[in-house]
Order: structure tokens, then C-alpha cells, then sequence
């Protein structure tokens, strides 16, 4: 997994993520930025999470899982590996551990902890602050093959295991039922099922994906093939683009609109520009 600069700068929801009843699932990586609110629980391979990040239910990491300083999780959190926990992180159901757990002071279990290998009590590891600091300015000064090497041993990738990109929701977002609110670019991959209305500055949702809920952005919106939005598409300064086999159940308010083969809009359309309708490639021969 490359990174070309800051990871946490955007929300990207990787290939066939899905919000399920309780959980966020994601085959990948979940890396989570400071002071942000998951009202799900989560689940992935590696579950990283910034200062006083806030998960509303449980953590089922299949790989490591590493909290920083004050985070909450009001559920378990089940780990396959190894788990760093920061000082006065508080976890309201148990902590199972199948590896080895480091943990910091004043740390919070309510129900008790397990662990099957070693146990440490102390202040654990440089911060995850600290580590996306350090990543952040090896990328400022041009060092990618050392920031590919810090993220490789961060995640502890194996050389035999296929790549997937992680989930990586940004500093000071709320990611629920209601809405995914962030103050950056919204990159969404293929076969995704969400629940929530999408708030971004940018949202490119991939194809095949279901919405349950609308797209608002301050800037440009493209709805990729065979996508269905179960709500409005709605930008303040930008254009919208809505692929080919896609379907927009409500209204969609824009600059200008592109308009792809067989693409559906149930709703209302205000574009203040110009309307362009594609054709396939036959109509067009």
C-alpha cells in the first residue's frame, strides 16, 4: 500500500465495504484519525485509531489493534494479534487478546482483559499521532520508500498476502447510521453498501454501490456505473456526473450535469449550467 501523501486527508471507503446492522466490515486496514466519532463497531484486519477517536460499539480486529491515548469504545475489543492500548483509553465491554497486549496507565477495561501472550503495563509505543506525524514529514521531504517502509511494518503486511486498501476515516469525523460527515474529499470504491447521507468537500463513489442516503458536497460528485443513490445528490459549487446504469432515487442540484448512458434521475433536476446526456458508443458510430 502506497502513500503519495498524508493518509488521513480524505475518507476512502475501499472495494466491497459494507455497513452492516452493528458493524462497519471491511476486509482491509482501518486506520481512524484523531477525535473521530464511528457510531459502529468496526471490523478489518488492523484497527488503528488516532487520539480520542470514539467507537460506539465493538472492535473485532483480525490482525493488531492499536488505540491511542483516550479513545472510548463502548464495546468489546477482540484482537487476533497483538493490541497497544494508550493510557486512559476506556473499553466498556472485555478486552481479548491473542497475542500480546502492551497497555498504558489509567487505562479503563470494564469487563477485564485476557491476553495469551505477554503482557505489559506501561505506556506503550510512540503515539499513532506521532507515527502519522513522522510519516507526514518523511512525505514533505520526499522520503515515499521510507514512508512505505514505516506503513508495511505499522501494518505488519505479509509478502504472500493480496493488497487491500484500508478504510481510513480522517481527524474529526462522525461516521454512522445518520450521516459520514468529513471536511475532506470522500473517495468510496466498487460494491459498497453504506447507510447514511454522504458530507464531503468531494464524493467519487465507485460502481455497483448501494447509498442509503444522499451525496452533498461543496465541490464535484461522480457517481460511478450501476450505482444507486437512495437519496438527493446535492453540490454548492461543483459539477455531478452520474455513470452509466446509475440511478439517483431523489433530486439532483448542480453546476453542470453529465448525464451517462441509461443513467436515471427519479427526482427533480437543477442544474444552473449546461445538461450533457452521452450516448453509448454504437449511438455515437
Amino acid at each position: 500500500m502506497a502513500f503519495s501523501r498524508d493518509p488521513l486527508d480524505e475518507l476512502v471507503v475501499p472495494d466491497g465495504t459494507e455497513a452492516q446492522e452493528r458493524d462497519l466490515v471491511t476486509d482491509g486496514d482501518v486506520l481512524v484519525g484523531g477525535r473521530s466519532t464511528i457510531e459502529f463497531g468496526v471490523r478489518g484486519r488492523n484497527v488503528l485509531a488516532g487520539e480520542s477517536a470514539e467507537f460506539r460499539g465493538a472492535i473485532e480486529a483480525d490482525g493488531d489493534c492499536r488505540l491511542d491515548m483516550w479513545c472510548d469504545v463502548a464495546e468489546n475489543v477482540l484482537v487476533g494479534q497483538d493490541a497497544y492500548i494508550g493510557e486512559r483509553v476506556h473499553i466498556g465491554g472485555k478486552l481479548k487478546v491473542a497475542g500480546d497486549l502492551d497497555i498504558g496507565d489509567d487505562v479503563e477495561i470494564e469487563e477485564g482483559f485476557e491476553a495469551n501472550g505477554w503482557i505489559v503495563i506501561r505506556n506503550p509505543m510512540p503515539t499513532i499521532v506521532l507515527l502519522f506525524v513522522y510519516l507526514k514529514h518523511l512525505l514533505l521531504i520526499g522520503e515515499e520508500d521510507a514512508a512505505q517502509r514505516l506503513i508495511s511494518e505499522l501494518v505488519d503486511e505479509e509478502d504472500d498476502e493480496p493488497e487491500t486498501d484500508p478504510l481510513v476515516i480522517p481527524r474529526n469525523a462522525t461516521v454512522g447510521d445518520d450521516a459520514w460527515r468529513v471536511s475532506t474529499p470522500a473517495t468510496i470504491g466498487d460494491d459498497c453498501r453504506l447507510h447514511g447521507n454522504v458530507r464531503a468537500e468531494t464524493i467519487d463513489v465507485g460502481a455497483d454501490c448501494n447509498v442509503f442516503g444522499s451525496l452533498r458536497a461543496r465541490e464535484d460528485v461522480t457517481v460511478g456505473d450501476g450505482t444507486r443513490i437512495h437519496g438527493d445528490v446535492t453540490t454548492r459549487d461543483g459539477d455531478v456526473t452520474i455513470e452509466r446504469d446509475a440511478r439517483i432515487l431523489g433530486d439532483v442540484s448542480c453546476d453542470d450535469l453529465e448525464l451517462g448512458p441509461d443513467a436515471e434521475v427519479d427526482g427533480t433536476i437543477r442544474a444552473d449550467g449546461e445538461i450533457t446526456m452521452r450516448t453509448t458508443e454504437r449511438e455515437r458510430e
